[in-house]
């Protein structure tokens, strides 16, 4: 029941009567974080409640949450409602009113929310034994700017233009307060049908015969009805469809939730949608849909016949041309050599198989494009509407992850500028949560964080104000093109050079961030060490004595980091600390803010530019030296739990710290595959690595165009594209480990036989009948809510925390498609239902994110195992892709016109053999796992079988290349050749081969858009990795499976952006020995020695054997035209050759002629070892 109170001196002016009900749990949209209270009163249903399962954040167990009722013993509490804004009742103030619950006065500090500026000004740190703690900066900025507010006063008449004093007792006529004088209202009475002008409800004194109850709306017919009560009997997904609101700090009641369940719904017949007889509107009906429910989002385009039909015959034809050379091979044996005969075959034969492991995934390449102008009609509309009467947007959220660990190796700036482009994304600003994962705990990053907090003021209004591209500050002023093209704003040049002034400053104190963090922290620790001799002295203890005083690092505001130390202290170490979460930018809100005209404390006018920014969140592990923290691929679970609990966005992009966003709408063309029809079997859409700062010559493969525009475009036609780290957006629920809504499984040869399955658990289906290896997302929201069972099952698999288990229906339903879009048994959302405002956050929702980023957190769970990004491997992002589509989830290739995101590569030849020493080196440790492509379901198709079956297999193929590369050279040594005679037949075959090869490689240039150039890099650096880092890497791997021995590996070093006057390609020149380098030499060195022996040989003999000759040299120089880019790194800058590199060379010389005179004597030697005498 609800009562008004037209005259109560209480800062509330609505009374409500509330009673106890039946303990449904509240949860909001974006963030499932219950909200707890506390009531003095012990008969008041704010105290009554069961006691649920704790979490493990250490926060309150669970109160009972309040619902109206009608029948029940009444007890009166004040709260202060918020009125959505109408038409006739507009709101000036967007800040919202908090009742406090110590006085139940509201209050404001300087115009925000008091939890929202404690929660802004905090840090809070949490960890193994030790409590979770708000400490609060002494020294933070105001944040964003104080809005005014306004309202008229409740003794004068609401109505617009009207401004009558109110006298009498006066009588509140209407449940939504809308105070207005007798003359207005006997006008509305008799003018209007007797509604009222703010919520156009029609007044209970006018209509006694309208009911309050109405019937809950249909998922069928998607009508715009007032909502169910939040009881258990409730389907989640219809609950879903409720506003969520800021609500006030005691978090007793949540206003729109109220409104929203009685009559102040905006729908059909309310503020925007007049009832039919209603009076003349602007709408007279909810618009027509149909028109666009049939526009797709994206198109499939297939590669032209006229290109993809002579590709596929001339597979069809090297496969044939291949099968009978090695039957010939094979029938015609070199007695005269069967050793080198032998080895030759053996490698031909390896080779040939790596051959149709590559090419049968290329039979389907695929190219799609996306329709963002259908996007933006679909889920944000131009003008009011019944599911969006506030046009909001309906996109889903998006958490976007940056992930680092050492400030050294990856600088802050490069970080900085990362986290900037994301704050710029032209993707809803309230639907944007940005996090930081800091591996390291370093402060340098945390006050590098903060400065880019505070440059995006002025950053990403500039960007919004001119649709500046890139939204890197650092790649933008760097660019070497006109930056006044397709400019037409006047101010442009005044902006833009007071913008890159700013820049010019924020660069500097990024980079001179370590230094001053080193003075000051000398300082402070000058000064502690001052005082605690002070102190000694005053004990009366000995001077001379020494004294320990940590060396501390310091903070700004004076007080001691929570993460690592300089001096590395116990509990303040890299790989010991605790853990650290700071919001640098509290979450938007809905509505656009604009700011002001250019002054001093504005350096562009931005009156017509919405200054609102994203969410952004500092966050650091806990670590601890007991615990194995697993790399980054633990840093991305502890960041998805947290998220979890704080914004929960639907959908997940997850980005290196030097990768940032090259183009503003990536996240809308990713969403587009997302949302589209059959969207909802897609785990993830991964883009393309583009790269930046790389040579002209690409001199080792950098940019590796074969794999992500030939490979990956392949793959994108099958189940699609595999995960590759960074540049990927995907879907929360996918990457908790449940099935996708429908699969398809694959039966008898090839994978022929097809049957399809509807994955969603059922209502009455049990849980101990789930199959352990499938995890099934529930057919009604709310399954796990009523069985205890399901929820204990859930907390097992997910950990402790009631708030991140909470949060998993709320991520599902959020990645929903909508009705319209929604496959035959499957479940979809209501347009405009999450055209909702985000749920601010609060000390208790911080303090459960610390607790879910413990180090113990994950111990008995399956995060790592089969939730989250999956642990064991170097190679995380591979491994977890492959879970993925092994459960039946599909992903999609999204190649952009413009480069979707950018990044650095190493260009160093060290670095560049390290890295791919990690990949390889992972890809071992997948052929010796359960992750095995031999091992996958049957709902991976057979082609997708064998492309993941081929990344962990292809390190193998070194052992064979280098064989092969030193059989030219033994064969010029030993004077015989791989066949006895060079005779037409094998000429012929070799011809047939090299020329198919040669057609297909420019047919893949021409279906995927790579140049001939690229294509031969490709080859070049495959034979270059094949003998240096994939044979290590098969050592690596064979010693961790057999001997346990764990493989480390550094971090690869990320450039940061030259100097003025700097060399761009310095690091190109820069030589580093490693023993990688050991091989590739000596088959450079021992083919040179072998064509210089054979060619004197030749010449000198009495019977020269040109044909041997001349088939041995060809297959050396075929190996030192491949190796000739890694010889000529060695040599570095002007062929300045390193000293090791001669002393090697010499060692290898020398070994491999004394080998030579010892197996091969000169004639008339008996066998024995003599010097090489030449006749």
């Amino acid at each position: 029941m609800v009562k008004l109170a037209g005259n109560c001196s209480d800062s509330s002016p609505v009374k409500i009567t509330v009673t106890s009900s039946g303990g449904s749990r509240s949860m909001g949209l974006t963030s499932p974080m219950p909200r707890h209270s506390v009531s003095n009163n012990p008969n008041s249903p704010l105290s009554a409640g069961e006691n649920r399962r704790a979490s493990s954040g250490g926060g309150a167990a669970g109160s009972r949450y309040l619902s109206l009722s009608k029948d029940s013993t009444d007890e009166f509490v004040a709260y202060t409602v918020h009125i959505p804004q109408t038409p006739d009742n507009r709101i000036l103030s967007d800040s919202v009113t908090s009742s406090r619950l110590s006085s139940g006065k509201s209050r404001k500090i300087n115009g925000h929310n008091p939890s929202e500026v404690f929660i802004k000004d905090a840090i809070f740190t949490g960890g193994f034994n030790s409590a979770t703690k708000a400490h609060v900066r002494k020294s933070s900025d105001s944040g964003d700017p104080p809005l005014a507010a306004a309202a008229k006063s409740k003794h004068i008449c609401g109505m617009e233009g009207c401004d009558e004093k109110i006298t009498g007792n006066y009588k509140n006529r209407c449940e939504c307060g809308l105070v207005i004088c007798s003359d207005c209202y006997l006008d509305c009475v008799g003018n209007c049908d007797g509604h009222c002008p703010g919520c156009k409800e029609p007044y209970k004194e006018y209509n006694h015969g309208e009911t309050d109850d109405e019937a809950p709306p249909s998922e069928e017919k998607d009508q715009a009805n007032p909502l169910p009560s939040w009881s258990r009997e409730a389907k989640l997904e219809k609950n879903f469809s409720l506003v969520q609101s800021f609500k006030n700090t005691n978090h007793d009641f949540d206003h729109n939730r109220w409104l929203f369940e009685t009559k102040g719904t905006y729908g059909y017949g309310n503020a925007l949608w007049p009832k039919e007889g209603g009076g003349a509107e602007r709408y007279e009906n909810p618009p027509d849909f149909s028109d666009r429910r049939n526009r797709p989002l994206t198109r499939k385009i297939g590669i032209s016949a006229a290109i993809i039909s002579p590709y596929r015959l001339l597979m069809i034809i090297r496969l044939g041309v291949l099968g009978c050379f090695l039957a010939w091979r094979i029938m015609h044996p070199n007695r005269e050599a069967v050793w080198l005969w032998m080895m030759s075959i053996v490698c031909e034969i390896w080779f040939a198989f790596s051959w149709i492991l590559d090419q049968l995934p290329k039979l389907c390449p695929v190219k799609r494009v996306t329709n963002l102008s259908v996007l933006k009609e679909r889920f944000e509309s131009s003008e009011p509407n019944l599911r969006n009467p506030k046009k909001l947007s309906d996109l889903p959220g998006i958490d976007v992850f940056v992930s680092t660990a050492d400030a050294e190796k990856e600088p802050p700036l490069v970080t900085a500028n990362t986290i900037l482009s994301i704050l710029a994304v032209d993707y809803p600003v309230e639907k944007v949560a940005c996090y930081l994962s800091d591996d390291g705990g370093s402060l340098v990053t945390f006050e590098a964080l903060a400065e880019a907090a505070s440059f995006a003021r002025t950053w990403v209004p500039f960007c919004r104000k001119h649709n500046i591209e890139p939204r890197n500050p650092e790649a933008y002023f760097a660019q070497k093109r006109d930056p006044l093209k397709n400019k037409v704003k006047l101010d442009f040049v005044r902006d833009r050079r007071r913008v890159k002034r700013e820049y010019d400053e924020f660069k500097v104190r990024i980079n001179a961030l370590p230094e001053s963090i080193r003075r000051r922290s000398d300082a402070y620790n000058a000064q502690t060490e001052l005082r605690a001799k002070k102190k000694q002295l005053e004990l009366g203890g000995n001077p001379s004595e020494p004294i320990k005083v940590p060396k501390a690092t310091w903070m700004a505001d004076g007080s001691h980091w929570h993460g690592a130390w300089a001096s590395a202290e116990d509990g303040h170490s890299r790989s010991d600390h605790e853990g650290i979460i700071q919001i640098m930018l509290v979450p938007a809100t809905p509505e656009p803010l604009f700011g002001n005209e250019a002054d001093n404390e504005n350096l562009i006018d931005t009156t017509d530019v919405d200054i609102r920014l994203p969410m952004l969140v500092y966050l650091s592990r806990e670590k601890r030296r007991a615990f194995d923290h697993n790399k980054k691929a633990g840093a991305m679970n502890a960041l998805v739990r947290a998220s979890a609990i704080m914004s929960n966005g639907a959908f997940i992009l997850n980005l290196d710290c030097d990768h940032y966003i090259y183009n503003s709408l990536a996240l809308r063309e990713g969403m587009c595959f997302m949302l589209d029809r059959g969207g909802d079997k897609i785990c993830f859409v991964q883009f393309p690595q583009r790269f930046e700062g790389i040579d002209t010559n690409d001199r080792y493969a950098n940019h590796n165009t074969v794999f992500f525009d030939v490979s990956m475009r392949a793959f994108d036609g099958l189940q699609g594209p595999m995960y590759v780290g960074t540049g990927c957006i995907f879907r929360r629920i996918a990457l908790y480990g449940f099935s996708p809504p429908r699969a398809t499984e694959h039966h008898g040869w090839f994978g022929r036989n097809k049957i399809r399955k509807l994955l969603r658990r059922s209502k009455d289906q049990k849980t101990e009948q789930q199959d352990d290896d499938e995890l099934l997302v529930p057919i009604n929201g709310n399954q796990y809510e009523d069985d205890d069972l399901a929820r204990a099952s859930l907390a097992k698999q997910f950990g402790n925390s009631t708030s991140l288990i909470d949060s998993i229906a709320v991520a599902e339903f959020g990645g929903r498609l909508l009705h319209e879009l929604r496959g035959k048994g499957c479940l979809g959302r209501p347009a405009g239902s999450l055209a909702v405002q985000r749920e601010p956050l609060d000390a208790a929702a911080l303090a459960e994110a610390v607790s879910v980023v413990t180090c113990f957190y994950e111990d008995k769970t399956e995060w790592g195992k089969r939730v989250g990004w999956i642990y064991g491997s170097v190679t995380e992002d591979v491994v977890t892709g492959y879970r993925m589509h092994n459960r039946g989830w599909r992903s999609v290739y999204c190649v952009t016109k413009r480069d979707a995101f950018r990044g650095t590569a190493p260009i160093n030849l060290t670095d560049r053999l390290n890295q791919v020493l990690r990949w390889a080196t992972g890809s071992v440790e997948i052929f010796f796992s359960r992750n095995n492509a031999l091992f996958a379901s049957p709902r991976m198709k057979f082609l997708q079988r064998v492309a993941y079956f081929n990344v962990g297999i292809y390190p193998f193929t070194s052992i064979f290349l280098l064989v092969y590369c030193v059989l030219p050279a033994l064969s010029l040594f030993s004077g015989k050749f791989i066949v006895q005679t060079l005779d037409v037949t094998f000429l012929v075959f070799l011809l047939a081969i090299t020329v198919t090869l040669c057609l297909l490689a420019v047919l893949e240039i021409k279906w995927s858009g790579i140049t001939l150039h690229d294509w031969w890099r490709n080859e070049q650096f495959w034979l270059i990795g094949g003998t240096s880092a994939h044979p290590a890497a098969v050592i690596q791997g064979l010693l961790k499976v057999i001997a346990g021995i764990d493989i480390s590996f550094t971090l690869t070093s990320k450039s940061s952006a030259p100097d003025d006057g700097e060399d761009e390609f310095a690091e190109l020149y820069e030589f580093r020995w490693t023993t990688l380098m050991v091989p590739p030499i000596t088959i450079i060195m021992f083919n040179v020695i072998a064509i210089g022996v054979a060619a004197s040989r030749t010449v000198y003999s009495p019977f020269p054997q040109w044909s041997k000759l001349l088939g041995g040299v060809f297959f050396s120089f075929w190996v030192l035209s491949h190796l000739y880019p890694f010889a000529k790194g060695l040599m570095g800058r002007k062929g300045k050759i390193p000293t090791i590199v001669y002393l090697w060379s010499g060692l290898i010389c020398i070994v491999i002629s004394l080998l030579t005179v010892y197996v091969y004597p000169p004639s008339g030697s008996q066998g024995s070892i003599r010097f090489l005498q030449i006749p």
